[in-house]
């Protein structure tokens, strides 16, 4: 049974900026930080693993004492299989959960590690430097290890890196239909990922940055096609789409090795990386929707097998859309984009 996974946050930023810094890790959802408990603050919901009798996990150093009532571990640099053994015989006498760094190549010594803890219940902890390390270790070792431990300076880095763990959610509310309107030809693309796509899956596709709507995958075919589930027939050239780093891109950007994030009807979001591409001339859609003072629109090819989802993860067709009905969308307020990078402070006026 695969463990319950966690990514803890070592905060590289200043003293200054610790404060925010810590405010926003826990707006994204992260529940742990390696950090003195004294610089959480007290209303905080942060639970902190430190060198400190105060956290809730903590790091014990050289010859200290396991304080009574609290998970504890240690901290092991790993440069050889001496190291390995040295890591079990100090699991066996008691301690929760290792922390562990490994200098060079990860993937082997995590594997012997895991192979002589996983029997007596010890967690282990890998330290991570970038959101590629921290993808290495949850894909290739997400049986084994509990929890990675990843150094971030800034909150786009631990984006990247939630959505590897599977924990990056994106909120999807209710729009109402305003408007369809037949618009004539244009190029669609359709992203043929390397991974398979569940019912209730799509992309994030809208004409503008902050109204995406759920494109759902063709997993379900028709009288007359095939189920392909690992396609999203998403949308027209122009259309946007968000990366796994929370940068937009344009559907013609995206080739074979790019990576885009696949959201379910609960708007939890993991990666995908694209397999291929497919630009081709079809008729089109023009579909407008509203949540609230905010409309948004898309441009998708007029063909039965492209879908949007419903609330409650009921499926329609584009050409089954009616004005009124409501279909999942994400939305949030206007803000400009640099190359894809959200300007918070930047006027925009998309139509």
């Amino acid at each position: 049974m695969q463990k319950n996974r966690e990514l803890v946050i070592l905060p590289k930023v200043g003293k200054a900026a610790l404060t925010k810094f810590l405010s926003s890790l826990e707006s994204e959802g992260v529940k742990t930080v390696y950090a003195d408990p004294k610089a959480i603050p007290p209303k905080s919901k942060l639970a902190s693993i430190y060198p400190s009798p105060a956290a809730k996990l903590v790091v014990l150093e050289k010859d200290a004492l396991k304080p009574k009532g609290k998970k504890a571990g240690k901290k092991f640099k790993v440069l050889s299989n001496n190291d390995i053994e040295k890591i079990f015989s100090e699991a066996k006498k008691g301690l929760d959960f290792v922390i562990i760094e490994v200098a060079d190549w990860k993937i082997i010594p995590l594997e012997n590690i895991i192979a002589k803890l996983h029997k007596i219940h010890t967690e282990i902890f890998a330290l991570a430097r970038t959101p590629e390390e921290v993808r290495k270790m949850f894909s290739i070792l997400e049986i084994g290890v509990d929890g990675v431990i990843f150094e971030a300076g800034t909150i786009s880095e631990v984006k990247e890196a939630m959505v590897y763990l599977g924990t990056s959610t994106f909120e999807m509310v209710e729009a109402k239909i305003i408007d369809i309107k037949e618009v004539g030809d244009g190029e669609r693309v359709c992203v043929d990922t390397a991974s398979m796509l569940h019912k209730g899956e799509g992309m994030l596709i809208g004409s503008r940055s902050n109204f995406l709507f759920l494109v759902h995958n063709e997993s379900v075919g028709s009288s007359f096609t095939s189920p392909r589930p690992f396609r999203v027939n998403a949308g027209a050239v122009h259309c946007y789409t968000i990366s796994p780093d929370g940068t937009t891109k344009y559907l013609s950007e995206l080739e074979t090795g790019a990576e885009v994030l696949v959201i379910n009807s609960h708007g939890k979001a993991r990666r995908a990386t694209v397999g291929r591409s497919k630009i081709e001339r079809r008729p089109m859609l023009m579909i407008k929707a509203q949540v609230g003072d905010e409309v948004g629109g898309i441009i998708a090819q007029d063909a039965e097998t492209i879908r949007f989802v419903r609330p409650g993860g009921h499926l329609v067709s584009v050409t089954h859309l009616k004005k009124g009905d409501t279909v999942l969308v994400h939305a949030k307020g206007a803000t400009g984009r640099h190359f894809g990078m959200e300007v918070a402070d930047e006027y925009i006026l998309e139509k």
